[in-house]
């Protein structure tokens, strides 16, 4: 479990992170998610000791940052978003200093060493020198170092940068699986990363939590819009008086299908009821409904409104 409480951190006249407070409980996958600059990688440099904060505390399966830093060392993972890496050591030799680094010895060292070779994927490039392999098998050996000594919490800074497709796909899986008994905390710009792999999300901007929650939680909180696409059939098509419907805020787009087909781009205020008003009008004006399409705001759309930014959100 990781409990943050009003936590900051000053470089001079920047306060890089401000009052930042969050919880995560064993066995759950968070993604912090936030703009350049917005506190991402300083939290999780105070959470691994690697930095002290400025004010406040943490506290990672109730060890203190200050008072801990060695428990606290011994119970995380951690791959930053550069992977350190030892590049003139072939790949089986820098497993090797890490697990001995993390106090493995004899048959444990081993299995381990067997273990995240496996899940990793790395047995083709296991004696090739790191200088030589690629970009992708660089990120996979990173986050071999970092899960290597079967960490309690696992901290990931861009864990899928620089992989293909597949690969993507493959750690995705391997960081859920991790995450059925161990907490993680995955920073990433990919949105898609996020929804494929977290269950709650932290979204920082200028150093301050903007929102914290599931996806719905936080579209609740912000009283977001409902989209809806609704598609009729007869007629000449839809007018105007779709807007006098309670709780239609905005006909966004009216297109034309094909003859007698058309589809509404609508905007609904929340809990407003406004589905059903929407189905009792459109039968009152003798239209077959063809399709009722509610869309709420996805993850982009919030991180979008939240921070002002666009996300890097590809595969």
């Amino acid at each position: 479990m990781i409990a943050v409480s009003n936590l900051g951190k000053r470089y001079g006249s920047l306060e890089a992170v401000k009052n930042v407070t969050f919880e995560i409980p064993t066995g759950e996958v968070i993604g912090l998610l936030g703009p350049n600059g917005a506190g991402k990688t300083t939290i999780m440099k105070i959470l691994t000791g690697y930095i002290y904060p400025s004010y406040g505390s943490a506290e990672i399966n109730g060890y203190s940052i200050f008072n801990d830093p060695l428990e606290i060392k011994r119970s995380v993972g951690y791959l930053p978003e550069n992977a350190p890496l030892y590049t003139d050591l072939n790949v089986m030799e820098y497993l090797n200093f890490v697990a001995e680094s993390r106090r493995l010895q004899g048959e444990q060292k081993k299995q381990r060493m067997d273990w995240v070779v496996e899940e990793c994927g790395l047995a083709e490039v296991v004696y090739r020198n790191i200088d030589e392999i690629s970009k992708g098998y660089k990120q996979r050996t990173g986050l071999a170092q970092a899960i290597i000594h079967d960490p309690e919490i696992l901290i990931l800074d861009e864990p899928t940068t620089g992989l293909d497709p597949n690969q993507i796909i493959e750690i995705r899986e391997l960081i859920k699986r991790f995450g059925r008994e161990k907490t993680v905390i995955l920073s990433t710009h990919r949105l898609q990363e996020v929804e494929a792999t977290c269950k709650r999300v932290i979204i920082l901007n200028e150093g301050e939590i903007v929102a914290q929650g599931t996806t719905e939680e936080i579209w609740r909180e912000m009283k977001g819009e409902t989209m809806l696409d609704l598609t009729l059939k007869g007629g000449t098509g839809p007018d105007d008086s779709i807007l006098q419907v309670a709780g239609v805020k905005k006909l966004i787009e009216r297109r034309e299908l094909s003859k007698a087909t058309f589809n509404l781009h609508l905007s609904l205020a929340p809990d407003s009821g406004a589905l059903e008003g929407v189905f009792d009008w459109a039968i009152a004006k003798g239209y077959k409904i063809l399709a009722m399409v509610p869309q709420r705001l996805s993850l982009e759309d919030i991180f979008i409104k939240l921070t002002g930014e666009e996300s890097e959100n590809v595969n």
